[in-house]
């Protein structure tokens, strides 16, 4: 019998199985993450769709994803990463595509690794990358598509120093602050390039 350990962040296969008094069932995780993780347009599940492109793009993702840390992800060179999403369609009946529109508020960051929590409001990461679900078309809208996707990189440091306490940003003041915009394929040198200029 499989054993997963509590409390150790090891990726699953998906093949693990659900058990009762000590013995495995046939209810296997993958069934569980088909049936809770399927409606890919789920605004939640988007966001985290969008780290695991951004992560795999910075190569980012040997480790498990961690929940609610100080930033969403760390370079190997050891930039650190905020990732927000934004789409014009969502998952229910809409009469009109979404405004877009990301987060961009500062927090009192939880440090996953200690367990600590920062005492002033910051934005913690180097480089935030704002990924665009560009699609409008309900029939062919598919956030697996990397071409449906566009990634718009800014410094925290300028988002900062232009923004300041600002909470959110909508597209249109994104693209005035001269974001470097990229597609995935640009997205690793894009992400260095933002904090270098």
């Amino acid at each position: 019998m499989q054993q997963i350990e509590s409390g150790l962040k090891v990726k699953k296969t998906g093949e693990e199985k659900f058990i009762k008094q000590n013995a495995e069932m046939s209810m296997r995780l993958l069934e569980f993450w088909q049936w809770s993780q399927s409606d890919l347009l789920n605004n939640a599940l988007r966001g985290t769709i969008a780290e695991f492109i951004v992560a795999k793009a910075v190569n980012a993702t040997n480790e498990v994803r961690v929940e609610w840390d100080a930033f969403d992800l760390i370079t190997p060179e050891g930039l650190k990463v905020e990732v927000k999403s934004s789409a014009y369609l969502q998952s229910w009946k809409q009469d009109r595509d979404s405004t877009i529109s990301f987060s961009i508020r500062s927090a009192k960051g939880w440090d996953a690794a200690t367990n600590i929590s920062s005492t002033e409001s910051i934005r913690s990461a180097d480089v935030y990358v704002f990924c665009l679900l560009k699609e409008k078309d309900r029939s062919l809208v598919n956030p697996l598509n990397l071409d449906q996707w566009q990634f718009f990189i800014l410094s925290t440091e300028q988002l900062n120093r232009e923004k300041g306490t600002q909470k959110t940003i909508g597209i249109n003041s994104l693209l005035k602050m001269n974001p470097i915009v990229a597609g995935y394929d640009e997205l690793a040198s894009a992400v260095q390039h933002a904090v270098d200029r």
